[in-house]
């Protein structure tokens, strides 16, 4: 067999092996998409989104845990979001090649793969022991510990790509560098900021380990951040994990509700990282 033989048999094999784990990979993503559409959907109702978590055997909905999660995720985006960018604007305009930046980077790189149960331990010993009881607050800085790194390193890649002839053209008008990167920088990279921002908020929605350390649950309905704060992910967990098939059948529903907002804003995302890569 000549050397062209050889080499188009092994192009053949190698593109056999892939399309296989291709089919393996999708096969195992349709079947675990068409459970979740089978059981959500024949679980979903206006009940749901209209009544608390019922006691064990009952019927009921998930109003306070879909309104606990939005509660901590607004407060966690509202107070990562803008360190984040901070953050990341200092590494993009002010500090790109210090030192400083290097440590940063460093620790946010870290941060982007560390694990959110060590995220939720840290806060509990930080947040939780010294109050002395659980709260909707510690889960909210818990959730903020796990935006801001994804904001810092959108934001400073975003930057990154601004071409450096618009900074120079303002500065050539006069303005201040503030006053650049406010009206130059921030106005070129929108788009992929509000992605990376988005992206952040996809994270979090699924969490439930942080949650259980921090916020815990609340089988009722409450606004109170400073007392346990229910959560969509951390209900699901528990009434997967339940003998009742009332809780169960719920527990498919808050899937179903978490995968189409996840679903809804990486679309967001791509859809404004389109905008942006036309512009």
């Amino acid at each position: 067999m000549n050397l062209y033989a050889r080499r188009r048999a092994t192009s053949r094999v190698v593109m056999a092996m892939s399309i296989g784990a291709t089919a393996i990979g999708l096969g195992w993503l349709v079947l675990v998409l068409g459970a979740l559409l089978w059981n959500g959907f024949t679980s979903l109702s206006i009940a749901v989104f209209t009544e608390m978590t019922p006691p064990p055997g009952a019927a009921g909905g998930l109003l306070n845990p879909i309104l606990g999660s939005l509660m901590m995720s607004a407060v966690a985006v509202a107070v990562g979001t803008p360190i984040g960018i901070l953050a990341g604007t200092y590494m993009a305009e002010y500090g790109r090649y210090s030192p400083l930046s290097s440590v940063v980077r460093f620790i946010n790189d870290i941060l982007l793969s560390a694990p959110s149960i060590v995220v939720g331990l840290f806060i509990y010993e930080v947040v939780v022991r010294p109050m002395g009881h659980f709260s909707g607050l510690a889960g909210s800085i818990a959730l903020a510990v796990l935006v801001i790194p994804v904001v810092v390193r959108t934001t400073e890649d975003m930057l990154l790509t601004v071409p450096k002839e618009l900074r120079e053209a303002a500065t050539a008008l006069g303005l201040p560098r503030s006053h650049v990167i406010a009206n130059v920088s921030y106005r070129a990279a929108r788009a992929g900021i509000i992605t990376g921002i988005l992206l952040a908020v996809a994270r979090i929605s699924g969490e439930t380990a942080p949650l259980l350390f921090t916020a815990l649950n609340n089988q009722f309905f409450s606004a109170d951040m400073n007392a346990p704060l229910a959560s969509l992910p951390v209900v699901i967990f528990q009434f997967a994990m339940s003998p009742y098939p009332e809780w169960q059948n719920l527990a498919w529903a808050g899937a179903l509700i978490i995968t189409f907002a996840v679903l809804a804003l990486s679309i967001s995302a791509r859809a404004l990282a389109a905008t942006r890569n036309a512009q």
